[in-house]
């Protein structure tokens, strides 16, 4: 048991690079991905409110399943409790490797996923990033960004006005100061209801958003998706993010997402056409999880040895 994993931020996009990057292609080019390695999520509802939700996946070259278990518990007065656990099985003897507090897992994996996949949606000149939600999440989008685009200036906006800010990330007052002239909009609320219109960008503008725990999350408005290149983490995705699943409703094709995070980690996806802004979505996989938390037991394992070798 590992109930406080630390892994780096190397680390981190390493693993989900080769996580993503593991995934098999279909044969046929006209068929839309069953993403095998990317199965989804399900949720179980508790009685009386609340659910659990399971992040499932399985990652071949490790040799293990992993399943990660997210309980959302409201209670009457005060915040929901929400906790999050990883548990790693072996293929080849089905038993327990390690179960991870993934609490702090979670936020790393999320932030990472939205960066990696924003780095290989930008252009090698893109000088500037917008955080919107600085909160723990957010600081942790910009932290990764650091990582690996070190020269871009990061502009940072919360509902309430950060005190203080990381190295390299100014704090500014207003939505539009933080958008404005941004080659990266990172959404990083937990709203469910519209924060930023991607129509009113300039063509070729990143934006990437998350799901929370918000009963029908989202970020942007459903008119909005038929206008954008749309990037998803995974195609089962679409059946889960609130705007794409109302944009279908409405009748846009959903066949007319432009690729997903293993096509992109692995260069079989299209670039942005350059003539509209550019929507990731991301909704938060099980082999995002898996890939953090197998990354946090080598990284466990590694400090155990050198700790023995003293």
């Amino acid at each position: 048991m590992i109930t406080s994993p630390h892994v780096s931020e190397q680390a981190v996009l390493a693993a989900l690079r080769e996580a993503f990057g593991a995934v098999s292609p279909t044969d046929d080019p006209t068929d839309v991905p069953t993403d095998s390695a990317a199965p989804g999520r399900f949720v179980v509802d508790l009685p009386g409110g609340g659910d659990v939700i399971h992040f499932p996946a399985v990652l071949p070259a490790a040799g293990v399943y992993a399943v990660k278990v997210s309980p959302y518990l409201p209670r009457p007065a005060g915040p929901a409790v929400v906790t999050a656990w990883t548990m790693l099985v072996s293929l080849s003897t089905g038993q327990p490797v390690a179960l991870l507090d993934a609490s702090d897992l979670t936020v790393e994996r999320t932030a990472a996923t939205t960066v990696l996949a924003a780095d290989l949606l930008l252009p090698p000149d893109a000088r500037s990033a917008a955080v919107i939600g600085y909160g723990r999440v957010g600081r942790a989008h910009a932290r990764y960004l650091r990582q690996v685009r070190p020269g871009m200036t990061v502009r940072a906006v919360s509902r309430k006005r950060p005190e203080q800010v990381d190295d390299g990330v100014r704090a500014v007052a207003t939505l539009q100061e933080a958008v404005a002239g941004a080659d990266l909009v990172m959404l990083c609320t937990s709203a469910a209801e519209d924060v930023l219109d991607p129509r009113t960008l300039e063509p070729g503008t990143v934006v990437t958003s998350l799901s929370t725990n918000a009963p029908g999350a989202r970020e942007i408005p459903s008119a909005a998706v038929p206008e954008l290149d749309v990037y998803v983490d995974a195609h089962t995705s679409l059946e889960v993010a609130t705007e794409l699943v109302q944009a279908t409703a409405s009748g846009w094709d959903s066949a007319s997402v432009r690729g997903d995070l293993a096509g992109l980690v692995t260069g079989s996806a299209p670039r942005p056409s350059g003539d509209r802004p550019v929507y990731f979505r991301s909704v938060g996989l099980g082999i995002e999880d898996a890939a953090v938390a197998w990354a946090a037991c080598r990284s466990n394992d590694n400090d155990t040895t050198e700790e023995q070798s003293r």
